[in-house]
């Protein structure tokens, strides 16, 4: 017998209909079972076999085949907030993140908006004519479709958070993921406040939408309420709100969406979902309950999203949409070399490492990085255990600074300082600033060139520094090749980024049936169990 039974049956339900609709055959009760859009009554004939039919009716009057279990009917456009997909104009609630230096792309984004997904550019990193010129290109491509831009708290070069809100407003970017914030600054608050407006009947409207990417409570706290009175009270002053403005800030919070990013590539606390998920919904109760806002906060999940298991786990916990990040990585459209793609293809959940992040790197905050393939990790850590120990680079023993200009900035520290000053004028001329009579903050912006042109190596595919690619990776990407794994998914050229969506989404909504048949006493094979790619359209035709 394929299907076993084993509870007490007291449902009272009976189903009447064709005898030729019941499938129990097993090609024929997975196909009952993969039709999600459709309802699956699990019946018992006579002779006591166990079927599937989509059709038939049920009734209570104990006429008809016994019903042992009922899935009804749930698709994966059914997962997560019907606000979120109904406020951004989407075919489910999921999105991709935001990874910096243009590795989430133009391409990724217009690839996701042309399947009514969302995707968000990864601005971080970028100056400010090449935030610009993305902005045209996603604008001129996808005039009327919902997507989004990286707005990412840059504590060390303030004047590049300050030029992409510009660049945003002056621009009409609608919508901004906002990350790695440790509170709120004027630049964020700006953003959303510059936005608001009234509607004829006296309602607020935000025009401007965040994103908040967080994983911390106290962090997200600060998104979920009005803006402090300070920096309204300056933006007031500078003229760069109204006092109209001001004034409806008071009665929103500075977030639409809260993401709660896990245990991710790139800027991580490495927690786990299932701890803090909850954590953050409960928070969000909270403050609601105290504030009484007119618009309801989602919290959506990021980090270690990967499979259909995965989103499903998330959307079970409350979760209003999934992000998925280091998997889009390895798709097609993202901004970075065949060389990283190939080598994410290849990687386990446990290939990953936690290293100095450019940005933060005086602070000490890591991110998560892959290691195989790679000696990016051990490097950037020896650099920061060289800034704790040393205050000048003139400190470092001999022997120990000549093997760092042969092995790793392969070339004299003080050349390494020159390509510093010059790049630091045309960025932010206040970083050379600070450094003229501070030996250890020199030391720390020529550590931070090694940090900072090692993602770019990696996304141009850079032949002679390939040992020091940084690749922002978690164990998502581990846990999305174990799940590929003799499909065509597993080759990197068949990775398309609204595909991988799709894909997921799909089988996040095969997975619930199969929980939820399980949970009413069936016992069903194990393959049946599992969802596994299918070869999408798109996919057919670029293997020819």
């Amino acid at each position: 017998m394929l299907v076993k039974y084993n509870a007490i049956n007291n449902n009272g339900l009976s189903w009447m209909g064709s005898p030729r609709a019941i499938a129990f055959d097993a090609k024929g009760m997975q196909q009952k079972l993969t039709a999600v859009d459709k309802p699956c009554f699990v019946v018992q004939d006579f002779n006591g076999r166990i079927g599937f039919t989509n059709e038939g009716d049920l009734s209570t009057k104990n006429k008809g085949l016994k019903v042992l279990a009922v899935a009804h009917p749930l698709t994966a456009n059914q997962l997560g907030d019907a606000s979120f997909c109904e406020d951004y104009k989407l075919k489910y609630a999921y999105k991709t993140g935001a990874m910096a230096n243009g590795i989430a792309s133009e391409e990724l984004v217009i690839a996701m908006a042309k399947a009514n997904l969302l995707g968000s550019f990864g601005a971080a990193g970028l100056v400010p004519a090449r935030v610009l010129q993305a902005i045209n290109r996603i604008q001129g491509a996808i005039p009327t479709k919902s997507y989004a831009f990286n707005l990412i708290h840059s504590p060390n070069e303030e004047a590049l958070e300050e030029g992409a809100v510009r660049l945003f407003l002056e621009n009409k970017v609608r919508v901004v993921e906002a990350s790695a914030y440790l509170k709120l600054t004027p630049h964020i608050v700006h953003y959303r406040v510059a936005g608001l407006t009234r509607d004829i009947e006296g309602n607020v409207v935000v025009n401007n939408k965040v994103i908040a990417k967080i994983s911390r409570t106290e962090v997200a706290a600060h998104f979920m309420k009005a803006p402090p009175k300070a920096m309204l009270d300056q933006l007031l002053k500078e003229g760069k709100i109204t006092s109209l403005q001001a004034e409806l800030a008071n009665q929103v919070p500075m977030a639409d969406d809260i993401t709660v990013e896990a245990d991710s590539g790139g800027h991580t606390d490495n927690r786990p979902l299932v701890a803090l998920l909850p954590s953050i919904i409960r928070l969000r109760n909270e403050m609601e309950k105290k504030y009484n806002y007119a618009i309801k906060i989602r919290v959506g999940a990021a980090g270690g999203i990967a499979t259909p298991e995965s989103a499903l786990g998330a959307f079970m916990m409350g979760a209003a949409y999934v992000v998925t990040g280091s998997v889009n990585q390895a798709c097609v459209e993202a901004g970075t070399s065949e060389h990283v793609k190939n080598l994410l293809a290849q990687v386990s959940s446990t290939d990953v490492m936690m290293a100095p992040a450019s940005d933060m790197f005086e602070m000490g905050v890591e991110l998560q990085v892959l290691k195989r393939g790679t000696l990016f990790g051990p490097r950037a850590k020896k650099l920061y255990e060289y800034y704790n120990r040393y205050q000048s680079i003139d400190d470092i023993p001999t022997k120990e600074r000549e093997k760092l200009e042969k092995q790793v900035f392969k070339q004299p520290l003080e050349k390494v300082w020159e390509a510093c000053i010059q790049f630091f004028q045309e960025r932010d001329p206040k970083q050379i600033e600070r450094a003229e009579n501070n030996e250890h903050r020199k030391m720390a912006l020529i550590f931070r060139w090694y940090l900072g042109l090692s993602s770019n190596w990696a996304n141009a595919g850079t032949t002679d520094r390939k040992t020091d690619y940084q690749i922002w990776c978690g164990p998502a990407m581990g846990a999305f090749n174990d799940w590929t794994k003799n499909t065509p998914l597993a080759k990197p050229e068949n990775r398309y980024a609204a595909d991988v969506a799709e894909q997921i989404m799909e089988g996040a909504a095969y997975l619930y049936r199969i929980q939820s048949l399980k949970m009413q006493g069936l016992t069903m094979p194990a393959e049946w169990e599992s969802y596994a790619p299918k070869t999408s359209e798109k996919m057919a035709m670029m293997m020819g």
